[in-house]
């Protein structure tokens, strides 16, 4: 059986309502730090592959667990944030100044709409999540874990859900409706099991936060 955990990065400044350069760079705060180390602490054997995306505060959340198993593999796949506003036209803004941005957006509902040259369409996310889904159903470590970002897995577990999607807009404002219903907390971890090449997933753990019991 493979199991994957999916880990959603610690506490970003951006969490935190703070202006930030942009979307990549993005870094953890003191908590944040914290939190990635309790994950780390969490593991009760070695992960055959770690995984993170490109943004900052993925590689941060990971580097406690890196630091713990050094002889774990390490690679970089499109598991970042859906960057749906353009990244260049938000420089240095806070989560409240993009609201309005963002509003508009999700009130456009076009898959295909994109909000700048550097910013992502929704039919651009959902191949990201393709390509996740894929590239565990494929690969032949036993244990993955991969630190990412909370949109980014709620459209994992939505597409799980739901099977293949039909590009529109009906679909797109689905998701929307899907990925705000529930949170996934700053270092939670959510774990995916293939059974029969059939992928599972488990509730959000969190108990790791408070330094409880192993989820292994």
């Amino acid at each position: 059986m493979q199991t994957a955990w999916l880990i959603r990065h610690g506490q970003s400044e951006g969490n935190l309502g703070l202006a930030t350069l942009d979307p990549a760079s993005n870094p953890l705060t003191a908590a944040g730090w914290e939190q990635a180390g309790q994950v780390s602490a969490a593991f009760s054997q070695p992960p055959s592959l770690i995984v993170t995306s490109a943004y900052r505060r993925s590689q941060q959340t990971a580097e406690p667990t890196r630091q713990r198993f050094p002889a774990a593999p390490h690679e970089e796949w499109p598991v970042h944030e859906y960057t749906y506003l353009s990244p260049l036209l938000c420089r240095n803004t806070t989560p409240e100044q993009r609201r309005p941005l963002s509003d508009d957006y999700w009130q456009r509902c076009d898959p295909f709409y994109r909000h700048g040259e550097d910013a992502e369409c929704f039919a651009d996310f959902m191949e990201r999540v393709a390509y996740l889904l894929t590239a565990l159903s494929r690969r032949e470590e036993r244990f993955i874990t991969i630190f990412g970002h909370g949109m980014f897995f709620r459209a994992v577990l939505w597409r799980l859900l739901r099977g293949p999607v039909e590009l529109s807009s009906e679909a797109m404002r689905q998701f929307r409706a899907f990925e705000g219903s529930f949170d996934i907390p700053n270092g939670a971890i959510i774990k995916v099991e293939m059974h029969n090449g059939e992928l599972l997933f488990s509730g959000v753990i969190t108990r790791h936060l408070s330094l409880g019991a192993s989820v292994c």
